[in-house]
């Protein structure tokens, strides 16, 4: 399936944008995230390597992952720290799990029996696979991702999933999540986790959510966003990052363009614990943001992961 045609809003330097996730999050599939310490080198030019979704782990210190990069933490035991139980993770297909979420979407969509739901940037499969059996067999999870590493990955599971769970109602799409491949008004429930806040287009993404709900449809995302402007110099070191800080907004901001979306019923809840968490187990990310962050302050004063909730 080939990428549809970009809007217009949508500049050469946004297809950048795009072109360099694709390839750092290329690398996450196939090394199986960011805690690998055989990241394949040789497949990353010196440009790539530093601007990839994850810093080679070969480059940091011994330890799993975080979204943003190499941590003490384990993948699944991050997951367990933002809210996944160790029953939920022990289910999934092997590999799903890369450490790349910031949040539980599917705790607080509530989802139900027979809905149809959507998780934008579905990765390895990880939230899609915990949705299917919420759903049952009347319902239907469907993942899109724009790299084709990350659904071939998703895919190699389906079989496992069907076997352990004896349902059939899980499917993964290739696709921009500013150009979903799903008509008008045609789910219930759209989930994503710490995708969005990757977008170089994300009134276009909001857009598009609003367009594939169907009435009174809802949104259930984790996300990462600012509680306060960066200081220039973070922001400048970040600027280059397509890591879970790079392409965050204010809070405020994140609102209004939902809302200009045509989304009601918008509720934004900050997790500090998440960014408090990378910070503590020696994200190296955050390790730098600290160094330069303002006397007295910590990363989690300025960054935080959100719950974010909306209807159409």
């Amino acid at each position: 399936m080939s990428n549809p045609p970009t809007s217009p809003s949508a500049t050469p330097d946004a297809q950048d944008v795009r072109e360099t996730i694709r390839r750092g999050y290329a690398q996450v599939a196939r090394s199986g995230g960011c805690s690998s310490h055989d990241l394949d080198l040789s497949t990353l030019t010196p440009a790539q390597e530093s601007s990839s979704c994850c810093t080679p782990a070969t480059k940091l210190p011994s330890g799993g992952g975080g979204c943003c990069g190499a941590t003490k933490l384990t993948a699944d035991q991050l997951a367990q720290k933002i809210g996944y139980s160790a029953s939920e993770i022990q289910a999934l297909p092997d590999g799903a799990n890369m450490g790349l979420s910031c949040g539980n979407p599917g705790a607080i969509a509530a989802l139900k029996p027979g809905e149809i739901v959507l998780d934008l940037g579905s990765g390895g499969g990880f939230d899609v696979f915990l949705a299917g059996p919420k759903v049952g067999p009347t319902g239907r999870v469907i993942g899109v991702d724009m790299t084709p590493e990350m659904l071939s990955k998703a895919r190699r599971n389906l079989a496992g999933y069907r076997k352990t769970t004896g349902l059939a109602n899980v499917e993964f799409r290739l696709g921009e999540i500013e150009h979903l491949p799903l008509p008008d008004a045609s789910v219930d429930v759209i989930i994503s986790n710490c995708v969005i806040n990757l977008s170089p287009d994300k009134p276009q993404v909001w857009r598009e959510i609003a367009r594939v709900l169907k009435p009174g449809g809802r949104v259930a995302v984790s996300d990462m966003a600012l509680l306060r402007p960066l200081p220039e110099a973070v922001r400048q070191m970040v600027a280059a990052l397509v890591g879970c800080v790079a392409g965050a907004e204010l809070v405020d901001d994140y609102r209004a363009v939902m809302a200009a979306a045509g989304l009601k019923d918008i509720r934004l809840q900050p997790k500090p614990g998440y960014v408090a968490s990378l910070a503590q187990s020696g994200d190296p990310l955050y390790r730098q943001v600290a160094d330069a962050l303002p006397e007295g302050t910590t990363a989690a004063d300025f960054i935080t992961s959100l719950d974010i909730t909306a209807r159409k």
